[in-house]
């Protein structure tokens, strides 16, 4: 009764379930993965954040950007702000509201600015821009954590206004070296009197890798258990037909 799954069409089902099924697991496979790589790149967040700030020279220079394990590493920089070469960061929301960032470039006392992105500020819609609140005078002194210079798209400056913070294009309008990356202020001293909203600290939860993982695992099962049940159900009618075929055909008894 069985025989019939080892007919081409039940075969070429097999086989179709088997590469669902396979690539299913695989994709399984990479979210777990995204997951273990998401843990661990917590845990190096969290010993940045609580680590002791270090002076900002220990970690970026003009040549060479933080790497991906130093992010979120607090820095202290020393400097004057200048107010007369501000970029604003467009299209950066606050639940729901529409705003953009603040970045103000930091002269330090060797001449190169650190591109510090003050925090952000309401406007209307997210199109035009907010009057800039003045930064603190004369020299102060940043604490902020170090962030990694974007990529790809939007790193442009247009009218002193970009839509991702990339020291290398910012650098390029400016008139003297800057620092390779950026830091999002924590606080300043002396403080501003208009004071932008700060960053948030970075989201250090698991994310949905791991859910999403156990769901194609779980295709994978159904695939295989679609197959299964049919089998089963064609398998249930056909001993049906056959029992009702076995009564219905007469019986003779020899003479």
């Amino acid at each position: 009764m069985l025989r019939f799954l080892l007919t081409p069409r039940w075969l070429g089902l097999l086989l179709v379930v088997l590469v669902v099924g396979a690539v299913c697991i695989l994709a399984g496979r990479w979210q777990f993965q995204r997951y273990d790589d998401r843990l661990a790149r917590n845990e190096v967040t969290r010993q940045n954040l609580s680590a002791d700030p270090r002076p900002v020279d220990d970690l970026l220079s003009s040549d060479q950007g933080p790497s991906a394990d130093q992010e979120w590493r607090r820095v202290v920089a020393t400097g004057t702000y200048d107010d007369e070469n501000p970029i604003v960061v467009r299209y950066r929301t606050r639940d729901g509201a529409a705003g953009v960032d603040l970045v103000v470039p930091l002269v330090t006392v060797s001449g190169v600015a650190l591109l510090v992105d003050r925090g952000w500020l309401a406007t209307s819609n997210n199109a035009d821009p907010p009057d800039l609140p003045p930064s603190p005078d004369g020299q102060v002194s940043v604490t902020g954590w170090v962030r990694v210079d974007a990529t790809g798209e939007g790193i442009d400056v247009v009218d002193s206004s970009v839509r991702a913070i990339s020291s290398a294009r910012i650098g390029a309008v400016l008139p003297y070296d800057v620092y390779t990356g950026f830091v999002d202020a924590i606080e300043e001293e002396p403080a501003g009197s208009a004071t932008p909203l700060r960053a948030d600290e970075p989201d250090l939860s698991s994310g949905p890798h791991f859910f999403y993982g156990v769901q194609w695992w779980f295709f994978a099962l159904l695939a295989l258990g679609f197959w299964v049940y049919f089998g089963w159900a064609e398998y249930r009618d056909r001993s049906r037909t056959a029992g009702a075929s076995s009564q219905r055909t007469p019986v003779t008894t020899p003479e």
